[in-house]
């Protein structure tokens, strides 16, 4: 199911997380919990120069993959609600601390969406710029649709490039087969089924702060991309 979303000045195909339309006027809108990352750009499958992905099949979190001093909010799911990343270390300390706060924006854009707030400290905290305003602006559209969702959210094949010491690329795919829209005030779920859109490709661009945190601040998806559809 389909439909179509103005996001920022594009209009883009977006499937909800993972299907629900909610009827605006004479229009569908189609909600993503995981589209913080900005515009739809067909094609972009991958991190341009990025070849490294993880070999190893162990499933984390984002608070389990990288331990430093940095005083990290605290962004915890409800009941009901999972994020599972699948093979996000690669065994290089640099890379691993780029994927683990790529997974953590992932998780405080979904915790921001679930809690209904467009200022979480999670969401302030691993975004910023251009991702931040787009990640803002995508909360409210759920908050205004009065949709929240349940289910579990599967983030696989992760690839990363280290452009600099402070700046770098993460690409990834995210399944929405088992993560379902949820009405707010009902509590009614969406179980429509999956579709190959249920699969997205995700292209981040992260820059390291002061503190020491790789904030999220560009990116784009692609729903059904050839290189995440399982």
């Amino acid at each position: 199911m389909t439909a179509l979303l103005s996001h920022g000045e594009s209009t883009v195909k977006r499937r909800s997380l993972p299907v629900a339309t909610v009827l605006a006027a004479t229009a569908a809108l189609v909600l993503t919990a995981c589209g913080s990352g900005g515009d739809e750009a067909e094609g972009n499958d991958k991190i341009v120069g990025a070849d490294t992905g993880s070999s190893s099949s162990e499933t984390t979190t984002p608070g389990a993959t990288a331990s430093d001093s940095v005083n990290r909010p605290d962004i915890t799911l409800p009941k009901g609600v999972e994020d599972v990343f699948e093979s996000w270390k690669t065994g290089d300390p640099a890379k691993d601390a780029v994927l683990s706060d790529a997974a953590r924006a992932q998780t405080a854009m979904n915790h921001a969406i679930t809690e209904g707030e467009t200022d979480t400290p999670g969401l302030t905290f691993y975004y910023d710029g251009k991702a931040l305003t787009t990640s803002v602006k995508w909360v409210q559209k759920w908050l205004s649709a009065g949709l929240t969702y349940t289910g579990t959210t599967r983030y696989f094949d992760p690839k990363v490039e280290l452009f600099d010491k402070k700046s770098a690329g993460v690409s990834f795919c995210a399944d929405e087969t088992t993560a379902y829209n949820k009405d707010r005030k009902t509590g009614k779920v969406d179980k429509a089924p999956a579709t190959n859109d249920s699969y997205v490709l995700y292209n981040t661009r992260l820059e390291k702060n002061e503190q020491g945190v790789w904030q999220t601040t560009d990116g784009t998806s692609v729903r059904g991309s050839d290189a995440c559809v399982r």
